[in-house]
């Protein structure tokens, strides 16, 4: 297929998806978030698909929600709204529930949705020089894709609660070192790292991975999804916060 805001490629049973907006730094979109899951879902179908990696092309993995894209919206109780939310959500539970593993491949800037979109992948490995966050909190806005739950999982409570609160970015390195991520190699090694670790997944049955995957879908993490997707909270500053995007 054909996409808009994505590219798409098939090489030694690895399917690489590529974010695909570079000069807006692959900030994300209906149209993005759309494409990901038909390109999700048709390599999911394909057994000679072993691994599908996700990344971004240019110097981002995604900056995060392309707010211009919610037009003249306002946004209550600091939710982006059901235009964002839904296709986000049928894209991140296509790659939760893709047989192949998915491995977000962090190439640079990874903020706010796009880092749930990463965490949402069964493995992530990222540029040591990659600059991430989770800045909801400095927008006025609340997570409903999934940061409350993966978030958590990923690194422990305790620092998820200090990385959300903070709002502060950090490095791949960091994000090594707080077991979010499986390795930090220089953006000059990911590629190579990558393509090591989708060999010695390719090497295993395809049957056994698919397995692991709905057992490592813990529900826990279902419950806090849950939790998270259907919650409400009054937060009044979003839009004066998001003035400056509205421009």
């Amino acid at each position: 297929m054909t996409y808009e805001a994505l590219a798409v490629s098939v090489h030694e049973r690895v399917c690489t998806i590529a974010l695909k907006r570079p000069d807006a730094l692959n900030a994300i979109t209906p149209t993005m978030l759309r494409e990901l899951e038909s390109a999700l879902d048709e390599a999911a179908g394909d057994a000679q698909i072993g691994v599908i990696v996700l990344t971004g092309t240019g110097r981002a993995f995604s900056a995060g929600v392309d707010l211009k894209a919610l037009g003249g919206r306002s946004l209550r109780g600091g939710k982006v709204g059901d235009l964002l939310d839904l296709p986000a959500r049928a894209a991140i539970e296509a790659i939760t529930t893709a047989p192949q593993p998915v491995i977000a491949k962090v190439n640079g800037a990874c903020f706010t949705g796009a880092l749930e979109i990463a965490l949402a992948c069964d493995l992530m490995v990222v540029a040591e020089e990659a600059k991430m966050g989770d800045t909801h909190a400095k927008w006025g806005l609340r997570p409903t894709w999934g940061m409350s739950a993966r978030l958590a999982a990923a690194v422990g409570s305790v620092r998820a609660r200090e990385l959300s609160l903070t709002a502060r970015t950090f490095t791949g390195a960091e994000a090594h070192a707080m077991g979010m991520a499986i390795a930090c190699p220089p953006l000059s090694g990911l590629d190579q790292a990558v393509a090591d670790l989708c060999a010695q997944i390719l090497q295993n049955s395809a049957d056994s991975l698919a397995a692991y995957k709905r057992l490592y879908d813990t529900p826990a993490v279902r419950q806090g999804l849950a939790r998270e997707a259907s919650s409400d909270f009054p937060i009044a500053d979003t839009e004066e916060r998001l003035a400056s995007f509205r421009r």
